[in-house]
């Protein structure tokens, strides 16, 4: 049997093999690689295997920067809109400023116009507080003594009577309300003439004391100071009768009173500084 390397083959195989790597090389060269071929160059097939990883990075890229601008808008957005919720507020408080200013200058143009009609010496002064316990129905005024204001001195407001001042310091002083039940004013009912004693009542409320039952009194008659008490000037409004009960035994009436002024919302009053003429009985017919 031959020995395969004794055969021509194997002793021309390096010819051969030159000899068809050369006949490929020329038929290549020959026919030559289209430029369209990406496979046919080694950056165009790099090309196709990246092709999808650069196609995903450049979604990525694009989604990442449109995120940013996203944030950024919301961010500005979101700071424009603190900025003109702020100046809504502010608008909204220099025009409750501006109200609050206008209202106030209206009741001193009216306690201005009050003081005026009664032709009477009269501090104005603020409530700034009111009685804290509930025990008694007083206010505090922020003017006093400094002020010239004493104790016993009569108080009213743009309605009618408010109370008289029961204590006073160098700034300001405590008045109590007509409706409290140590206040007492002298008053008759301006239409017939009948003579008793304003008071509060425990229990809230305004009343008419020692109105005799044969009295000529009626539901909204005016209620005025009659100015015997030495402490307010005659005709000053007071109320007016609310309810007449008439039931019962006993030589008087009971008389309740709505108050002209309103004892829950006072802001302003005024003080009568100046002591009213004495009045006799017999000055009041």
């Amino acid at each position: 049997m031959q020995d395969p390397k004794d055969t021509f083959l194997w002793r021309n195989r390096v010819a051969l093999a030159g000899g068809v790597l050369l006949l490929v090389a020329a038929h290549m060269i020959s026919s030559g690689v289209k430029q369209s071929d990406a496979l046919g160059r080694p950056e165009g097939v790099v090309a196709e295997i990246m092709r999808p990883f650069q196609a995903a990075s450049s979604r990525m890229a694009s989604s990442a920067a449109d995120l940013f601008h996203d944030y950024f808008v919301l961010t500005k957005a979101a700071r424009e809109n603190v900025h003109l919720k702020e100046q809504i507020a502010q608008l909204n408080q220099r025009q409750a400023t501006m109200v609050e200013l206008e209202l106030e200058n209206r009741r001193l143009a009216e306690l201005l116009d009050l003081k005026e009609a009664l032709d009477l010496r009269v501090v104005a002064a603020d409530v700034i507080g009111s009685d804290a316990t509930g025990m008694a129905r007083t206010l505090i005024l922020n003017q006093g003594d400094g002020s010239g204001l004493q104790p016993g001195m009569g108080v009213i407001a743009i309605g009618g009577v408010v109370g008289k001042l029961i204590a006073t310091s160098h700034s300001a002083s405590r008045v109590m309300l007509l409706n409290d039940h140590n206040c007492a004013v002298d008053a008759f009912v301006q239409r017939s003439r009948a003579r008793g004693i304003v008071a509060g009542v425990a229990d809230d409320g305004v009343i008419m004391k020692y109105i005799e039952r044969t009295d000529d009194i009626k539901v909204g008659d005016a209620v005025v100071t009659s100015g015997l008490d030495g402490v307010f000037p005659r005709g000053l409004l007071i109320g007016s009768v609310a309810a007449i009960q008439r039931k019962g035994p006993g030589l008087f009436l009971n008389v309740s009173i709505q108050p002209a002024a309103n004892l829950r919302k006072l802001e302003q009053v005024l003080v009568i500084t100046q002591t009213p003429p004495h009045l006799t009985d017999s000055g009041t017919s």
